[in-house]
């Protein structure tokens, strides 16, 4: 399972030959600046709420590749005015069957609307479950006891978890998620793009260490294979 970060919340999976894409926030991203964003493959977008940070680039990568687009009613509504006839409209608890992967949205704790003041839904992160491994997207949420659910129905191989705080979870409340979500593998994300969400990573990492915990900072344009992740057998007990 190949996960590829473009900065910020922005993560591609490719999934037995299927390319998912998580919350397309590239173009107007400086850090990401060397991101070809004619080389992005996506057959799924899934994106976790509508604010600009993390739609930015939905409509021309879903345009320009055909991709299934996944999210909350409001969202793709909202997109299929704007032209996107492909999509999955989901709301939290719900799961979708699709070809190698299963998705459910599972709750997130934050706000959402559109640029333009239009209502985004029901915000939301997605539990991916496939036979090569389950993972965990939070999207931007503050720490939830809903958590617990997901450590308590699934064996999540590894988790991306916001960590910049302020608008978000911060390094004590993204540890604790670990400790709910049973899962001690985690990628970092919404961090650093802004400076009201730029952190100190190498004492982010001392905290996690210290709780027996891994926190992984990909760096932009990066590509790591988590296929050989193994489920922490302590944590699960």
């Amino acid at each position: 399972m190949k996960v590829t970060y473009y900065g910020h919340s922005c993560f591609g999976v490719e999934v037995k030959g299927k390319h998912l894409l998580f919350d397309p926030f590239i173009s107007p991203n400086p850090l990401a600046m060397g991101i070809k964003m004619e080389n992005i493959k996506a057959d799924y977008i899934l994106l976790s709420h509508a604010h600009q940070d993390h739609v930015a680039d939905a409509h021309d990568i879903a345009k320009r590749t055909g991709a299934m687009l996944i999210s909350n009613f409001e969202i793709c509504m909202y997109y299929a005015k704007k032209g996107i006839n492909t999509f999955r409209p989901m709301n939290i608890g719900g799961s979708v069957s699709l070809p190698g992967f299963t998705v459910q949205s599972v709750n997130a704790i934050h706000s959402s609307s559109f640029d333009d003041g239009t209502y985004g839904g029901n915000p939301g992160g997605f539990v991916v479950c496939t036979d090569e491994g389950n993972f965990y997207y939070a999207g931007d949420t503050a720490l939830t006891y809903d958590m617990k659910l997901i450590g308590e129905s699934h064996k999540i191989a590894f988790a991306m978890l916001p960590i910049g705080d302020n608008f978000t979870m911060g390094t004590a409340e993204a540890i604790k998620a670990t400790e709910f979500i049973k899962c001690r593998n985690i990628i970092a994300m919404h961090y650093d793009t802004f400076d009201l969400i730029k952190i100190d990573k190498a004492k982010t990492a001392h905290a996690f260490e210290k709780k027996n915990k891994e926190i992984t900072f990909m760096e932009i344009g990066e590509t790591k294979d988590f296929f050989e992740l193994k489920y922490d057998e302590h944590i699960m007990q």
